[in-house]
């Protein structure tokens, strides 16, 4: 069995963030999104994985490589543009050939056993797909099953969903799939729907099966649910102090203190991760919070949030529920008059509290 990755797409709902990087490659708990996906790949015992890749080429490969740091063995496919799920498995024919093969959104977030997945495919099936019941299913990939649990229709962002089943983002298809793709017509938002592709196969007989998955799953593509994704990862840390404690500091709980990391004055609470070469002195790290590398944050307190590398964050009181980015500064002026002074990018959230 092979693996497609899809690490193309702009990641528009996560600007500004994803204007300066791949929307699969912003951390969650310190790691990459498509990091947790590769190692879900290995972890199945698949080595042969295709990523598809688009404009934001060049950060992937730089970031996966040649795929070996997991064992993998990773081709890259190119995609002009983002023209749906189902176009992706069309380029990636050649690499794909006649094996079976997982597909895998590259900014997927779930707890699942990949390898339990994939070893139930077989005897004939075309398709087996992972659902997980969500409150609001007009915004995803909507299957209605019918009352001996086959699937029998599958509607892309319904108006009117005709169940509550999700489809997360991680399918089993066998060789069928690509007669599939190759018959559909691009749907009216202009992309090859993988939801048309499996319902030509339905719609002709070819077995398609479903799984629901028990465990949580996020849609990282929005910013309150990556920090959601960022505190049910860091529920399963375990506590790593391979940095620098003075006396006069207290770290309580889960905490992972990366090497290099330094803590003067300063207390932090886990659930936590404090990058390599980050320095907090006089500050606070509450629970639920990633800060990534070589940062440096003062007099200062964080919450429930997620810190890339290499920002500053000095003298602002307090910072929850937030998302800050590479280099980012958070610092307040003394300068007087006093007033609130922002540069901010398109697609900018700011919330100054009371």
């Amino acid at each position: 069995m092979k693996a497609l990755v899809l690490g193309g797409g702009a990641g528009t709902r996560l600007r500004p963030i994803t204007h300066t990087r791949a929307k699969q490659l912003v951390p969650v708990a310190n790691k990459p999104i498509l990091f947790y996906g590769l190692e879900a790949i290995a972890a199945a015992g698949i080595v042969e994985v295709g990523v598809v890749v688009g404009e934001t080429a060049a950060e992937i490969r730089e970031a996966v490589g040649d795929g070996s740091a997991w064992g993998l063995k990773v081709t890259y496919l190119a995609q002009e543009a983002p023209l749906g799920l189902a176009h992706a498995v069309l380029i990636a024919r050649h690499f794909l050939g006649d094996d079976d093969f997982v597909m895998y959104l590259g900014d997927n977030m779930l707890a699942h056993d990949l390898r339990r997945h994939v070893e139930g495919f077989g005897g004939g099936d075309a398709a087996l797909l992972l659902l997980k019941r969500v409150d609001d299913p007009r915004r995803f990939g909507v299957v209605e099953l019918d009352a001996g649990g086959r699937v029998v229709r599958l509607v892309e962002k319904p108006a009117v969903p005709p169940s509550d089943l999700a489809l997360v983002g991680v399918y089993v298809f066998s060789a069928a799939v690509h007669e599939a793709v190759a018959a559909i017509e691009p749907s009216d938002r202009g992309e090859l729907e993988i939801t048309d592709a499996i319902q030509w196969l339905v719609d002709r007989g070819r077995p398609v099966r479903s799984k629901l998955l028990e465990g949580w799953w996020v849609d990282t593509g929005k910013w309150t649910p990556l920090l959601e994704a960022n505190r049910l990862v860091l529920e399963t840390v375990a506590r790593d102090m391979a940095g620098d404690v003075d006396a006069d500091s207290r770290v309580e709980g889960r905490v992972v203190l990366e090497r290099g990391a330094r803590l003067v004055r300063s207390h932090v609470r886990g659930p936590a991760v404090i990058g390599a070469g980050t320095e907090l002195v006089d500050a606070y790290v509450g629970p639920f919070t990633a800060v990534g590398r070589r940062c440096r944050v003062v007099r200062s307190e964080i919450e429930h949030s997620v810190v890339m590398d290499d920002s500053r964050v000095i003298d602002v009181g307090r910072i929850a529920d937030s998302l800050l980015g590479d280099h980012v500064e958070v610092t307040r002026s003394e300068q007087r008059p006093r007033a609130t002074r922002l540069l901010l990018g398109d697609h900018s959230q700011v919330d100054l509290g009371s």
